[in-house]
């Protein structure tokens, strides 16, 4: 069913991005899936790469890990198991409670990542950068005025 403008201008917002939270996480998943590696997976090789977002290359523990994906993490994503896969791959090496990437797992990240654009592709066809633009404004403005 098709609604009128002025009938999606009374659509309660939260329902609407929550569905496409739940929707867009999905699909990106099951892409990720398909690829052979899960999302959680490739935050933890980039939260570990120095040429990502660990430019200090000192290694995180699983708690540091949560912290610092703790804007994007969902509750069912157990980053302890998920790094025992990585390195059971050869991807990530623990040491003293401390997970580190290991080069292969460096070439992994890089590998995964290549898969985003195609993803984003999917996501955006048919929808004009200047609409997505407009669209995040928008929440960006209701954000603020419900903070």
């Amino acid at each position: 069913m098709q609604l009128t403008d002025a009938e999606l201008a009374g659509q309660p917002a939260a329902y609407w991005t929550g569905v496409a939270y739940e929707a867009l996480i999905a699909f990106t998943r099951a892409r990720q899936a398909e690829a052979g590696f899960s999302q959680p997976q490739f935050w933890l090789l980039r939260n570990l790469s120095a040429n990502d977002l660990s430019p200090d290359e000192r290694g995180r523990t699983v708690p540091e890990l949560r912290q610092a994906m703790s804007d994007y993490l969902r509750p069912e994503d157990d980053l302890a198991a998920e790094a025992a896969v990585l390195a059971g791959r050869g991807w990530l090496r623990e040491d003293d409670g401390r997970w580190w990437i290991t080069p292969e797992g460096e070439a992994a990240r890089v590998g995964m990542k290549s898969h985003a654009p195609a993803i984003r592709a999917r996501i955006h066809e048919g929808i004009a950068d200047a609409d997505y633009v407009t669209t995040l404004r928008v929440l960006q403005k209701m954000i603020s005025n419900v903070r």
